[in-house]
């Protein structure tokens, strides 16, 4: 009888094993048919139960089980024992340096993968011509928001009164638009002719000739992305201590969207010339260690920069993100986080969003003075 039940025993748990097999067989054969159909519901099911369980709706949709934002557009609560919106991981010290990246170079036993461009339109709250994701637990009212007064107000004078700086200062892009990039493709460079700098140099002209007082800083925050927020903070507040007159400061970053075996460019075109999409940040006080307090004024500055941009340019904007974080936007009232397009993006679409950025920049600042 015991060996029966021994018999039985093991007969069941074989049993059990074979089910869970033949499960998991049929979810990984049948999840990218399903991607490829469309099917929302089963790809975020399966998000759920794979990886970290993140759903992002903006990748294509054969891509989405693999989804991977980078950190600085995931909304989390972090602990204070971590630097908000820091990873932990560091460049590797052999390729941060000051080359960049040639399609055309030899890239020897390099595997080449695919660029998607997509234009990012619609997503979460639509008012007039522009969108906002809220992913807060405050009640938007943006026609009210655009209406109230920003905390601070531009002088007219040629005094310091704009701040530009990098907090991932070796944030870099693609050199040209050919559809692909391999897998040796290491976006950071320390050379500020090839990295998000060059963003920073186009708004920081645009807002020169608009007679506005600004100042751009390039210092390399991120040879360590553990500690680049508290180390662009301390650049800052120097920046403050020798011109009291700044009244923003704007940290422009480029995003990146995909995986390890493609990426996502997010682009619109403006007279026939093709830019990168933006996406502007803009942080709340959802957690006391944050001190932010004055977050709504910093909201009303990003809808403003938001309304203009999607007015003047049709389409450069991705949905704004509102979202549970600070990033050093507790400065002062005028402290955004602006993505300037991904990783995939060329240098040269990044650069004529920076220089449509600071003409919208421009206009909202003199309407403020």
């Amino acid at each position: 009888m015991k060996a029966k039940g021994k018999i039985k025993g093991l007969l069941g748990v074989s049993l059990a094993l074979i089910l869970v097999t033949l499960g998991v067989a049929c979810i990984s054969i049948r999840t990218p048919v399903l991607n490829a159909e469309g099917s929302d519901a089963v790809v975020m099911a399966a998000a759920l139960t794979m990886s970290k369980g993140n759903y992002n709706t903006d990748i294509p949709l054969a891509n989405k089980n693999n989804a991977n934002d980078n950190n600085k557009t995931v909304n989390e609560i972090k602990t204070p024992a971590k630097t908000e919106g820091e990873s932990e991981t560091k460049p590797n010290s052999s390729e941060f340096s000051e080359s960049y990246y040639n399609t055309f170079a030899n890239h020897k036993n390099a595997e080449k993968y695919p660029v998607y461009t997509k234009h990012y339109t619609a997503g979460g709250t639509k008012y007039q011509n522009f969108y906002v994701k809220n992913n807060t637990d405050y009640s938007l009212n943006i026609g009210k928001l655009l209406k109230e007064k920003l905390g601070f107000k531009m002088e007219n004078s040629k005094k310091v009164q704009v701040l530009i700086y990098h907090t991932h200062t070796s944030e870099s892009y693609l050199d040209c638009d050919v559809g692909y990039y391999y897998s040796d493709y290491y976006p950071r460079t320390s050379d500020s002719r090839y990295n998000v700098t060059r963003v920073g140099d186009e708004i920081t002209n645009e807002l020169q000739k608009a007679g506005i007082g600004v100042v751009h800083d390039t210092t390399i925050h991120d040879t360590s992305y553990n500690g680049s927020y508290a180390r662009s903070r301390a650049t800052v507040e120097k920046y403050l201590k020798k011109y009291p007159d700044i009244k923003v400061t704007l940290d422009i970053h480029r995003d990146s969207i995909g995986d390890s075996k493609y990426k996502v460019k997010p682009t619109f075109t403006y007279k026939g010339k093709k830019g990168a999409q933006i996406m502007i940040m803009s942080g709340y006080n959802a957690y006391e260690g944050f001190n932010f307090p004055d977050w709504n004024y910093n909201l009303r500055f990003a809808l403003r920069i938001q309304q203009t941009c999607e007015s003047k340019y049709g389409g450069m904007t991705r949905p704004m993100n509102f979202g549970n974080f600070a990033y050093n936007m507790n400065i002062n009232t005028g402290s955004l986080l602006i993505e300037v397009g991904t990783d995939s993006n060329t240098l040269d679409e990044a650069m004529y969003s920076g220089k449509l950025l600071g003409k919208a920049l421009a206009e909202v600042l003199q309407k403020n003075m």
